[in-house]
């Protein structure tokens, strides 16, 4: 079997896998985890976050073409793609804790550095990511076998994904442990008068039960007027020395052991800290493991303006476009309300944890089944079933109440699990894409297509950021006030409902006009390889 078309060793997808794996580390530890990090715990105002996200993400837009670009005319002894992989491991690594690091500033400050930092954190992920994305077009010239690599990428994607939703609360738990002296005093059989104090000062801080259940508030309202009402916990700064005293009830044998106060700011940068060592090994392998086989055609000149025009008048490529902006909208929307839902309507953010896991597993197994799924039914059609399924499942979250945990989960798994083959089709039919406009013009622009792909996918995030912040902020929502995150929870819920669901409605009837058939790219493959068998000769 000739190289460009060969079947690929697992040794080899697996490493290739352990890139996405590492990416996910950065991408939803962002995603999920950076919109709570900037209201609760930096104190940044939502809509500020929302803007924030949309701004920068479309800026990253623009880069992500350059480095299509940049990536299309790179030579090195290493290929195209590969060599970019290794150059912005650690850089990207280390942008990363800066992202998660709330240093002491003014307001404005605060947000110049949230600027500062996230901007050069979609830099360096663009320049990582797009060569990486593009890299699986070239290690094989097989679209069936791309279909495969596809599946093996979104498994390691989707492991780096549980990698650090279900284990960034246990790390912040774990780093943020301040050691405070807590004293429980019995009033009946439930409710119980609390003091904690600390040796240090300590800017933000959240206490709560292990459970989650029992409800805090202050003994000295009077001084707490922002803050009067009873809630699952409380955020706030602690003094060195001063006794802070809460009445607590709702949960019956109450301990200090069962008590926990969590340095929100040093729980965070130091778990952020260890899986950024994490995601810069395992890219290390990725580009130790991988190789590239599918060069451009040799008599292909650099020609930029001819790229763009064979780009925008890709068919194809536009419909990907679109369908990438709104899936993507669909899942960051999903994933960046978790930890806020979990917190604040169900009342237990380490439970977040568990959810996330959950949805990873079935993630990993919605990617599994795709290369099965797909060629009984063709990318396509695939495509616009798992659209369907996932919306209309996912909807059902709006009627769940707090207490409604198996049904939370159940319609979270399943919707998770159709969701999955989303990211999974995409990228193979990216390199669909650049398959069809080399056998329609006898040019290749692997990266640019990529990468102007991946745009949507970026934008797509910034778009949903977007919408999460306008939608609290709508409802008043401050993640530092309980009164004011009480009053968002109709908000709260609409986000992790209904709202993404019409969104994957609206993608499945944009997939209709989507052209590359099962049937179509057989033609397409085969046409290629004869053309590239010619070329070897």
């Amino acid at each position: 079997m000739n190289a460009i078309n060969q079947k690929l060793k697992i040794t080899e997808k697996l490493g290739y896998a352990l890139g996405d794996g590492a990416a996910n580390i950065a991408w939803r530890g962002v995603s999920t985890f950076l919109f709570i990090f900037y209201t609760d715990v930096f104190g940044l105002n939502p809509a500020a976050v929302g803007l924030l996200m949309l701004v920068a993400r479309f800026s990253d837009g623009i880069s992500d073409v350059l480095m299509g670009v940049i990536g299309d005319r790179t030579k090195s002894k290493y290929g195209k793609f590969r060599p970019w992989i290794l150059w912005t491991a650690i850089p990207l690594g280390v942008i990363l804790s800066l992202l998660f690091t709330s240093p002491n500033l003014s307001p404005m400050g605060k947000i110049i550095y949230a600027y500062a930092t996230y901007i050069i954190f979609t830099l360096v992920y663009t320049a990582n990511n797009i060569p990486y994305g593009a890299l699986m077009a070239v290690m094989t010239g097989d679209d069936k076998e791309r279909t495969s690599l596809g599946a093996y990428r979104m498994v390691g994607a989707f492991a780096g994904g549980m990698l650090v939703q279900g284990a960034l609360l246990f790390l912040v738990a774990f780093f943020g442990n301040i050691n405070p002296e807590i004293q429980v005093k019995p009033i009946d059989e439930n409710r119980y008068e609390v003091h904690v104090s600390t040796s240090q000062d300590v800017e933000n801080v959240k206490i709560a039960t292990e459970d989650g259940i029992a409800l805090f508030s202050w003994v000295n309202a009077e001084e707490r007027e922002s803050d009067t009402s009873a809630t699952n916990g409380k955020a706030f700064s602690m003094v060195d020395g001063k006794d802070y005293a809460f009445i607590v009830e709702g949960e019956e044998g109450l301990t200090a052991e069962s008590i926990s106060i969590i340095d929100q700011k040093q729980g965070y940068s130091n778990s952020i800290y260890v899986l950024s060592i994490v995601l810069i090994i395992a890219m290390f392998i990725t580009f130790y493991s991988t190789k590239e086989r599918v060069l451009p055609p040799k008599a292909q000149k650099t020609n930029l303006s001819k790229d763009f025009k064979d780009l925008i008048s890709n068919k194809p490529w536009l419909i990907l476009l679109g369908i990438g902006l709104l899936f993507v909208i669909y899942n960051s929307i999903k994933q960046g309300i978790v930890v806020i839902y979990f917190s604040h309507f169900i009342h237990n953010q380490l439970l977040a944890a568990s959810y996330m896991v959950a949805l990873m597993v079935a993630s990993i197994g919605g990617a599994m089944v795709t290369t099965f799924l797909s060629k009984r039914w063709g990318k396509r059609n695939l495509f616009i079933y798992a659209l369907l399924f996932s919306g209309a499942v996912n909807a059902l979250l709006v009627f769940c109440g707090p207490d409604d945990i198996f049904s939370i989960f159940s319609i979270g798994i399943l919707s998770e699990f159709a969701a999955a083959i989303f990211p999974t089709l995409f990228f193979a039919m990216l390199g669909d894409v650049a398959d069809f406009s080399e056998f329609r013009n006898g040019r290749r622009a692997t990266g640019l297509i990529y990468s102007a792909g991946s745009f949507s996918t970026k934008f797509g995030g910034g778009v949903a950021g977007a919408i999460i912040g306008f939608v609290l902020a709508a409802y008043n929502y401050d993640g530092q006030d309980a009164v004011a995150i009480q009053g968002a929870i109709p908000g709260i819920k609409m986000l992790m409902s209904w709202v993404p669901g019409v969104i994957a409605f609206v993608a499945a009837g944009f997939m209709l006009m989507y052209p590359l058939t099962q049937t179509k790219m057989d033609e397409i493959t085969t046409e290629l390889n004869a053309r590239r068998q010619n070329e070897l000769r």
